[in-house]
């Protein structure tokens, strides 16, 4: 927290011994990335090898130790990004993803990859979906992950709808694949159903019957708008690695936001994580644009409203940025300013003079606040700086003339 010190303005409650939660805070959380893989399954998002290798740097700038590259065997230009991203001497750890059957572990094997997720359903609905019975999945999951083991890959074994599995079943799958040769476990929420007390107990109920030794990852999505919560939960239950993309990305409501869990982590619970979120406006920018969709304004951390301010009434307190904001702009590199619109008052068009460096008498303010006004409700948007300047430069004129 020490980077945070005097730069975040949250509740004297949050630390008080009867409501701050025990976390073990000598573990540093890392993150493991999947928007190039989970997150290209936003529907109508398409990345190309080149754009996933450009924003696998990018994540790599960003602090992330594990990138996943891709699924190689039901895509070539998956295959083709991996290799490019292999070649990019990145200091984060590039991960593979695999179903569990020979033929895709074969793929992680040609491409080269020394570390991969393999997955199989767990829960009595999803193996009924895919027409396979428990021995069925069990069968696959030890040979799948043997077989990657015997070949220098390092498994991280992935149970599907993990969060709806009968707990019995799920201890004696995943407990076959760490006998079979996978070194760390993944706890899956594929629909996003958790609570965060359901994640902790299952992060923590894992734990005891892995054993300390074994890593346990975190996947969550945000179908009930918790995805966050549940990732804080499952940290404080033990889970070391939180799996997750940038700007939230994923099918139906998106998977965990990583910049969001780290800076919640960090600012709200005391927890060190890895992660320069100074870089994630950057990052979250550049894969905005590679997949081509639009974020809203309002979304935690790199939406463009978060520090902005068109209400007088906010307007009055800027120069006060804890009396308005609960933690400094520069620590997600962005930039404060004043917008101006409908809800602007006397101070605002006074902030946005002197930023523009503009005369503006005080006998002229009330004017151009209403004109400013008239305007924004007119045409129904903000006023730009240079259509303020022009009110400015009108008003002067007719007090002129």
């Amino acid at each position: 927290m020490s980077d945070l010190a005097g730069k975040v303005w949250t509740s004297a409650l949050n630390a008080r011994p009867d409501v701050r939660p025990e976390f073990d805070r000598s573990r540093t959380v890392r993150f493991y990335d999947t928007t190039l893989r989970d997150g290209e399954q936003t529907v109508g998002v398409i990345f190309s090898p080149q754009q996933k290798l450009e924003i696998a740097k990018k994540l790599d700038e960003l602090g992330v130790g594990r990138i996943e590259a891709g699924f190689p065997k039901v895509s070539a230009e998956d295959g083709e990004a991996i290799s490019l991203i292999l070649g990019a001497g990145l200091k984060a750890e590039v991960w593979g993803f695999a179903r569990a059957t020979r033929g895709d572990v074969e793929e992680l094997v040609r491409l080269g990859l020394r570390a991969a997720v393999i997955e199989t359903p767990v829960s009595d609905i999803k193996l009924k979906a895919y027409g396979i019975s428990r021995e069925e999945a069990l069968r696959r999951a030890t040979e799948a992950v043997g077989y990657a083991a015997r070949n220098g890959i390092r498994v991280a074994f992935f149970g599907v709808d993990g969060s709806r599995a009968d707990l019995t079943f799920l201890m004696n799958i995943y407990s076959a694949a760490l006998d079979a040769g996978a070194s760390e476990v993944v706890l899956v929420d594929t629909i996003g159903v958790c609570t965060p007390e359901a994640a902790e107990f299952l992060v923590n109920w894992t734990r005891d019957w892995t054993g300390k030794g074994v890593p346990i990852h975190w996947h969550g999505h945000n179908d009930f708008g918790l995805a966050t919560a549940v990732a804080i939960a499952a940290v404080r239950g033990g889970a070391t690695w939180i799996h997750g993309t940038v700007n939230g990305m994923g099918e139906r409501a998106g998977n965990a936001d990583i910049a969001e869990v780290a800076l919640a982590l960090q600012a709200l619970y005391d927890i060190p994580v890895e992660m320069n979120l100074q870089r994630i406006r950057e990052v979250s920018e550049f894969v905005r644009q590679a997949g081509r969709y639009e974020l809203e304004g309002w979304k935690p951390l790199i939406g463009s409203n978060l520090f902005m301010r068109e209400s007088g009434a906010v307007a009055s307190q800027f120069h006060i940025p804890e009396a308005i904001e609960p933690y400094a702009a520069e620590i997600v590199g962005a930039r404060r300013g004043i917008v101006l619109g409908k809800k602007s008052g006397l101070d605002s068009i006074r902030l946005k003079a002197e930023e523009l460096g503009m005369e503006l008498p005080e006998s002229q303010c009330a004017a151009v606040l209403a004109r400013v006004k008239a305007k924004s409700i007119a045409e129904g948007r903000l006023v730009t700086d240079e259509e303020f300047r022009v009110i400015i430069e009108s008003c002067s004129a007719n007090v002129s003339s």
